[in-house]
């Protein structure tokens, strides 16, 4: 027997807004969270510009105690615990530390490096020959599943807790993951998403091989511009989204809200293969994922009203769309609408998988496509493809029904998930 999996909790820490609340504001508005970083600046940065959420000590309290926040240096993880209580309570589930083991609840979820602040700390520490002023809060911190861990404890999970990595692709992957186990009946319930850290450490890489923009330093909330002609390369973000996967049958049984539901999808690799490369795609892969998550999904693609893209505001924005006409069969005024978080939060890395997926499914819950802001002109090579009608512009109060949202990341990794509006 194969399950039905809604989504029934969400959270997110995201540039541009902290909580559902917020950012659900944001996105309809149009609110760039970019902002310009000294720090990069100090360090010879090209790119100075950047996404980091707001976060002040007190709400930090809300979420880890004390004990936990001394010597805590891993904004990634931060991000992560907060966008999963949030969605564990969105999902109106109980948070005690003394609860019962919960056997039928995991979590998989994803980043891309963690703690890297904290690694550095140590580092330094090591070379000073001071290895016994690490502290016991070093490995969580900097292990890969320091997340994983840090939610499971905090919640109880008593069913499968991991954590998976798959560069700007692991958000996507982890939300099919945690599909593909409640489906199979190994789960009632998965906490699901990912989270980046932020901070020159992380983004060092980025800037040196120049594929971030320099152009937009002095203006950091218009330097984001995914399928515009002026964009000159992506703006890196962090944060996490969360969400609360859950059998339909658990979800009537507790009388749950449920947002909408996941119909299925696709990962695949393009091997590096045929044009693909560790930071180039292969088109003939990311074509495939496409065909076969809608198959997966078992709709048509004619059902599809509207891509949450990966659009980073680099030269692939261009393949990406040509691979979506391709995929799909549709193009001009055919085609879906289209949008792209990024650019109002940057690319947030390990995150932007679960942070958009997140924006998506708001979408389909309110009824509303987001704009996609700083792209009043169309790089002509989209427009050529699509009908610039469909690259919305303007917040657009609309009828939704299916989704599509995906995910490309380095090392030639695809992901992508359909969800459906739950009626």
């Amino acid at each position: 027997m194969k399950n039905r999996v809604v989504i029934t909790g969400l959270g997110v820490v995201a540039p541009n807004g902290v909580g559902l609340e917020a950012f659900s504001k944001a996105i309809k508005k149009g609110v760039s969270g970019i902002t310009f970083h000294q720090q990069l600046a100090d360090l010879k940065f090209s790119c100075c510009i950047g996404g980091i959420p707001q976060i002040s000590e007190e709400k930090k309290l809300e979420y880890l105690t004390p004990l936990q926040l001394r010597g805590f240096n891993s904004s990634g993880i931060l991000y992560g615990c907060i966008a999963g209580i949030d969605a564990w309570k969105d999902a109106g589930l109980s948070i005690d530390k003394d609860s019962e083991l919960d056997f039928d609840s995991g979590t998989i979820f994803g980043t891309g490096t963690s703690g890297v602040e904290k690694f550095r700390e140590a580092i330094y520490k090591l070379d000073d020959h001071l290895v016994k002023r690490l502290g016991s809060t070093v490995v969580v911190q900097t292990m890969a599943s320091g997340i994983s861990a840090f939610l499971g404890g905090i919640l109880g999970f008593g069913n499968q807790v991991t954590t998976n990595s798959s560069a700007c692709t692991t958000g996507t992957e982890a939300i099919l993951m945690g599909y593909e186990r409640i489906k199979s009946g190994q789960a009632k319930r998965m906490l699901v998403g990912s989270c980046s850290d932020h901070g020159p450490y992380i983004w060092g890489g980025f800037d040196a091989m120049r594929v971030m923009t320099y152009k937009h330093n002095d203006m950091p909330k218009m330097g984001s511009r995914p399928m515009s002609a002026s964009a000159s390369g992506f703006v890196p973000g962090s944060g996490a989204g969360a969400l609360v996967l859950e059998s339909l049958e658990s979800a009537l049984q507790r009388n749950a809200t449920i947002y909408a539901e996941v119909l299925g999808g696709h990962i695949n690799s393009g091997g590096q293969r045929l044009g693909g490369t560790m930071t180039a795609p292969n088109a003939e892969a990311v074509q495939r994922c496409i065909k076969e998550a809608v198959i997966n999904a078992d709709i048509l693609a004619s059902d599809i009203d509207t891509i949450n893209g990966h659009l980073t505001a680099t030269s692939k924005d261009s393949l990406e769309i040509d691979n979506w006409t391709k995929a799909l069969d549709r193009k001009g005024e055919d085609f879906p609408y289209i949008n792209s978080l990024k650019s109002m939060v940057g690319h947030c890395l390990a995150a932007a998988g679960s942070i958009e997926s997140v924006a998506t499914i708001l979408q389909l819950k309110e009824q509303f496509v987001f704009p996609n802001i700083n792209c009043e002109d169309v790089h002509p090579q989209i427009s050529q493809m699509i009908s610039e009608d469909k690259i919305v512009k303007q917040h657009l109060r609309t009828t939704l029904n299916i989704a599509a949202k995906a995910s490309f990341g380095f090392g030639d990794v695809n992901g992508c998930i359909i969800f459906k509006r739950y009626n």
